[in-house]
């Protein structure tokens, strides 16, 4: 029997809630701190992540209440998807408004968590929470994901 590969069949407007949550691959590069580069607009990522991540399992601790916890959080919606240029470009939900496939490691592909960290697309144990960081020191935690 052929699993349901919604992802494979609707617009992301069309999916229902528990459909558009597990999209998410839970890589934790949407929660890491990033710097845009006042004059060519460019964004930089860092290694440093929302207070809220856990570094060891890059899930966020609160992610229920996490706007009214981190008013800066952007809650990723089919509508505001495209806005968000910083979403970073392994995002299922990126790739397949822009009409591409789920990577291998994608949970919903490889069919466990553990791919996405063996390929090295997630954030798990590889960040420092934003709270042991001087905001000061933030560009010297600039990082290529």
């Amino acid at each position: 029997m052929k699993k349901n590969k919604f992802w494979e069949n609707k617009k992301l407007s069309e999916m229902n809630s528990n459909e558009w949550e597990a999209l998410c691959d839970k890589c934790g590069k949407c929660c890491v701190i990033k710097l845009e580069d006042y004059d060519t607009k460019e964004i930089h990522y860092t290694n440093i992540s929302c207070k809220l991540l856990c570094e060891k399992t890059a899930i966020c601790n609160d992610y229920e209440n996490r706007k009214s916890v981190v008013p800066d959080c952007k809650i990723l919606t089919p509508k505001n998807l495209k806005s968000l240029k910083w979403m970073p470009k392994t995002c299922a939900y990126k790739l397949l408004n822009d009409g591409k496939s789920l990577p291998l490691w994608h949970p919903l592909i490889s069919g466990n968590n553990d791919e996405i960290v063996k390929s090295g697309n997630s954030v798990k144990n590889r960040v420092i929470n934003e709270l042991k960081v001087k905001t000061d020191d933030l560009p010297n935690y600039i990082f290529d994901w």
